[in-house]
């Protein structure tokens, strides 16, 4: 047994990432500059080589040299990306699409869900979901004449499925929440909060941003009936890459899309007067994909699926354990408070910090060549992507915050 001492030295870090077995893919993303820590994965992913090298090829060979004919397999590419995804987050094949981004699948779904559940007048949602959540939610409910019910989730702590069967009853329609809390980390139960929507005759609507490529995901396992999710933060596809949407089988010709593009027509190139949506998956479609940020969602995913989701959440459970741990001999007593559940079965891949001068600390981090994140009031966030964040880094991190501190914030 190693005694606290040895475990707060950098050499406890460095045999850590001598042990670790994912190590080996940092070396397959572009991190030009060596001095830089970069911590802020829960934001904005890293650049995967192969991305690079995919996105290159659609430029230049794909759009470049075949122009228009690359029509032929761009156009299903929208769904074999989205069962890529799937993979990731416990979904059979032909129910995840990738398209649009996280706001307007958010919109789509729920409107959808709400057409399906009449005479139902109540959203379920939380005061500290991330806010595109809680406009779309707002947004549709005023334009429905609708109650917008918003759950008073702890900022720290998260929501709890007590929260939430206090909250729902024969009246609710939908209940839209986080899996993973986006500025405390905290990690939401799934298949209880799932399986209380249920049985309140509501359906249930998962925002996986923070989840997807981070935590294991089951929701087949789970029931879950919807979801959506972004693809730039742990899926590694790039800033405005397209998101994700999921609607479970049993749902996908009972749920009406609300926004009637020519990709979500049965026969698309027939130019018909009249909408009919396409069958299956394919109806949650809109208008023409992106498709190199679709490829670059391809990628990642690929990449995280050879690496193993669970060996990533391993890792990742040992990363954050290890940034408590150095915070509880070097930051709390400083007054930089912990703000996401200690127990790592209760986060997810970010560890947040409460402190009155977080958002200075943030800046000279930054300053320092040390990439971490501020979230308002006080909120210092770093995020710890297993494929690209070495335990180093941590230590690195985690000392420099200290000594910030330590000198004014």
């Amino acid at each position: 047994m190693c005694g606290m001492s040895q475990v707060l030295e950098r050499a406890r870090a460095e045999e850590l990432d001598g042990a670790d077995p994912l190590a080996g893919y940092r070396e397959r993303f572009w991190l030009p500059d060596p001095s830089l820590i970069y911590l802020n994965g829960n934001s904005l992913g890293a650049l995967p080589l192969a991305t690079l090298r995919r996105v290159e090829t659609v430029i230049r060979e794909e759009w470049g040299t075949a122009l228009a004919r690359s029509w032929q397999h761009w156009v299903d590419l929208p769904a074999r990306a989205g069962d890529l995804v799937g993979e990731l987050i416990g979904a059979a094949p032909g129910q995840v699409l990738v398209t649009d981004n996280t706001t307007v699948n958010l919109y789509k779904l729920a409107s959808a869900a709400l057409d399906a559940r009449p005479g139902r007048h109540v959203i379920v949602t939380d005061l500290d979901n991330f806010p595109s959540d809680r406009y779309v939610a707002e947004g549709i409910a005023f334009a429905h004449g609708m109650e917008l019910r918003l759950l008073p989730a702890d900022i720290d702590s998260g929501i709890s499925p007590e929260l939430v069967r206090a909250a729902v009853d024969e009246d609710t329609a939908l209940v839209s929440l986080s899996h993973v809390a986006y500025r405390s980390g905290a990690l939401a139960d799934m298949a209880a909060i799932t399986a209380t929507a249920h049985q309140a005759g509501a359906l249930m609507l998962w925002d996986l941003c923070h989840s997807v490529g981070a935590v294991p995901v089951e929701l087949d396992g789970c029931d879950v009936d919807l979801a959506v999710g972004c693809s730039y933060k742990y899926l590694n596809a790039g800033p405005g890459a397209p998101a994700f949407c999921y609607v479970a089988a049993r749902l996908r010709e009972v749920l009406r899309q609300p926004i009637w593009g020519w990709f979500s027509q049965r026969d698309q190139f027939a130019m018909g007067p009249r909408y009919d949506p396409a069958p299956g998956i394919a109806k949650f479609m809109t208008g023409t994909p992106a498709i190199a940020g679709t490829a670059a969602v391809e990628e990642g995913a690929r990449l995280l699926l050879e690496a193993g989701i669970g060996a990533i959440r391993d890792k990742s459970a040992r990363l954050t354990g290890y940034l408590v741990e150095l915070a509880e001999a070097w930051l709390e007593p400083l007054g930089c408070m912990l703000a996401t559940p200690r127990q790592a079965d209760r986060r997810g891949g970010h560890i947040t910090f409460c402190h009155p001068a977080a958002e200075r600390i943030a800046a000279k981090l930054g300053e320092a060549g040390i990439i971490t994140d501020y979230r308002s009031p006080d909120r210092l966030r770093f995020g710890l992507s297993p494929l690209t964040t070495r335990f180093t880094d941590v230590w690195d991190a985690a000392a420099a915050t200290r000594d910030v501190i330590t000198c004014g914030g």
